[in-house]
Order: C-alpha cells, then sequence, then structure tokens
C-alpha cells in the first residue's frame, strides 16, 4: 500500500515548466536534479467515434513515444539522487526502451531483459540508447521472474527498478491525473479507459485524483475502467468478479501459456499489484472489459483512420468503449477519455498483417 500524499492545488503547479515536473510539488521528494526530456504535457484530442465525442489522451507524444516516460523520468532521478547508478527492468518493449533513454539521459547503466519475441523496432532503440539487451525465452512472465532473480547481479551493483512495482514510477505516472485535470480547465473527467497490463495508469490516476480530491480541488474522482485482452486478463476479471459482472466471454484456463495476443504491451500473466488495481476500479466506480481480439484489431485501424496511429496495446481501450456504450456504462453525454499509450510506429509488423501487407 502506498502512502497518501498531500497533492498539489492549481496555485503551485510551476507553468513556465513544459513537463510533468510542473507538478513537483506532488512528488514525495525534492529533486533538485531531474532527469527530464520534456516529458508529459500530451496532447488532448477530442475525435467523433460511436457518433460521440470522446477524449484521446495521445501519450507517444513522450520523448520515447510511450507513456512510460512518466513514470521512468521521477523513477530514475529519485534512484540516482540516493546514489543508485545502474539500473534493471524487465519489460515487453516500451518500458524498456524508456528506461534504456532515461538512463543514458541521466548517466546511469541499463540491463532491459525483454522476452525472445519482442518487436525488434523496441530492442532496438534499447541498444541505440546503450542498454544491454537480454532476451528470455517463453512469456511475458518468464522475463519478470529472470529479472527478479538477477536483482543484485554484478556485484551487488544491479538494482531492479521494475516500473511494474517501484513505488517512484507511479509518482510519475500520478501526472497523467493531474494533467488531464489540467487539460480540462481544472475538472475531472466522467470516465477514464485504460488499457491495462501491470497497471500503473489505473494507480497512477488512482493515486493523482485521490490527491486532487483530498485537496479540494476536484469534487469525486472519475469512474475508472481497464482493459485488457481477453486472452490475458487477470486485473479485468477479477474486477468483475468483484463486482459480480458476468460478460459472458470465455476465459483460458491458464492465463498467458502459451496465449499469444495482439496487445502485447499488456500481456501481463500475474500482476504484482493486482489487488491494488482492482480496489482502485472499484473503488471510483468504474468496471472492466475484456476485449476479443478481433475487436482490438478493428479498433485499431479505426482509429488510424481517425488520424491516431496506436499500437493494438492501447487500441483495445477504443474497443472498450464501445463496448461500455453499448452497455450502457457510459452515456454519451458524459465526458469519457481514452488513453493511448503508445504509438503504432512500435508496431509495424503486426498492423502490417491486419492490412494484409508484407513488409
Amino acid at each position: 500500500m502506498l502512502s497518501q500524499l498531500p497533492g498539489l492545488r492549481r496555485h503551485q503547479i510551476r507553468r513556465s515548466e513544459r513537463s510533468l515536473w510542473r507538478y513537483a510539488a506532488a512528488f514525495p521528494l525534492q529533486c533538485d536534479s531531474p532527469i527530464s526530456l520534456g516529458e508529459g504535457c500530451t496532447p488532448l484530442v477530442p475525435r467523433v467515434i460511436g457518433g460521440n465525442t470522446v477524449h484521446f489522451k495521445c501519450e507517444w507524444f513522450n520523448p520515447t513515444c510511450s507513456f512510460k516516460d512518466r513514470g521512468t523520468s521521477v523513477m530514475l532521478s529519485l534512484l540516482r539522487q540516493q546514489g543508485i547508478t545502474s539500473v534493471l527492468e524487465d519489460s515487453s518493449g516500451n518500458g524498456g526502451a524508456s528506461v534504456s533513454c532515461y538512463a543514458a539521459a541521466g548517466g546511469m547503466s541499463a540491463t532491459i531483459m525483454a522476452p525472445a519475441s519482442t518487436s525488434p523496432s523496441k530492442t532496438v532503440q534499447m541498444q541505440a540508447h546503450g542498454a544491454k539487451v537480454e532476451l528470455i525465452p517463453g512469456s511475458r512472465q518468464a522475463c519478470a521472474d529472470a529479472a527478479v532473480a538477477a536483482h543484485g547481479r554484478d556485484d551487488g551493483t544491479l538494482f531492479y527498478a521494475s516500473h511494474n512495482w517501484q513505488p517512484f514510477f507511479l509518482q510519475g505516472t500520478k501526472t497523467l491525473a493531474y494533467e488531464l485535470w489540467e487539460d480540462l480547465g481544472f475538472h475531472a473527467p466522467d470516465n477514464i479507459i485504460i488499457p491495462t497490463g501491470a497497471g500503473s495508469n489505473i494507480l497512477g490516476c488512482d493515486l493523482g485524483f485521490s490527491e486532487l480530491l483530498r485537496t479540494g480541488e476536484i469534487k469525486a474522482l472519475p469512474r475508472l475502467f481497464c482493459a485488457q485482452p481477453l486472452v490475458c486478463s487477470p486485473i479485468a476479471s477479477q474486477i468483475l468478479q468483484k463486482l459480480q459482472q458476468d460478460d459472458g466471454k470465455t476465459v483460458p484456463g491458464e492465463w498467458n501459456v502459451p496465449v499469444k495476443t495482439v496487445a502485447e504491451g499488456t500481456s501481463i500473466a500475474q500482476p504484482v499489484r493486482l489487488e491494488e488495481c482492482v480496489d482502485a476500479v472499484v473503488r471510483s466506480g468504474g468496471s472492466a472489459v475484456r476485449v476479443m481480439e478481433d475487436a482490438i484489431s478493428a479498433a485499431t485501424l479505426e482509429l488510424a483512420r481517425l488520424g491516431l496511429y496506436t499500437e493494438p496495446t492501447c487500441a483495445q481501450a477504443a474497443a472498450a468503449y464501445h463496448e461500455l456504450l453499448a452497455t450502457g456504462f457510459i452515456k454519451p453525454s458524459e465526458t469519457t477519455v481514452v488513453v493511448l499509450t503508445s504509438t503504432g510506429v512500435k508496431a509495424t509488423p503486426g498492423v502490417a498483417h491486419m492490412l494484409g501487407v508484407i513488409v
């Protein structure tokens, strides 16, 4: 359980700072020398989808083209301040690319363990930043297990800075909440639909909006909705079970073995903060959607034809919006934000397969 922090009020925003460090007053520690590349301040773009206006938060405008830069900037800044110089990360791609980039920017060394199936467009990015990349056979979970075992390697200098459990990372992702609040004229949206793997954006939104509620800057929490691929949906399934909701979809008997999904970035079998994610969604009054593979593919192309070229991993949140609208969980008149976590450029082979073209 993360300790509650006081948060900030709007007058404490550093308005001259064009990065998430404009919200530094909300962080647990002061950092005099942050590792920053201008992360945050991403566009919130309205588009008509399903006949209704939806606000899409385009997180690929971050320096390494994914939302992970929010957490990485804060996490590595605060770890470096405490004397950590060599970090280990396990990642299906975007997290590893982000840690590699910010470690390089901050004069730190990075080792990234990634599943052997990870897109080369992501592992090449890691290597270009100077990280040591170790490809691990098997599932995403096998990669996480290998990283846990490697903590303290290299004569005790290798620090496991997993974005999935490191609390400083969540202090960075909570800036998504602060930014949406500022984007919307210092109001909270009614609903936020979040593509979910380990759940750091769920927890970040819960942390940030809870702080804003405690300061009196908002009157109620937005409802959080978790979107996961049906074939690997441990968080979404437990949310639905706790809410005693039945979507009529058959769940695989064993997570992620040997299941493959087009939403590879959210294929995490055993998220370490599962119970916290479930609690955050349920407490907000939200719910979850387990998205079928064909719906993820359709949403990827639908968004692209609206000018929003995303990874299938985050397009599943747009597919979830259609389902939530159809079932009445979300009303057309409500202010709904769909979080788009990464660019389709990082998933070119997968998108090419959807289009039936050869690359």
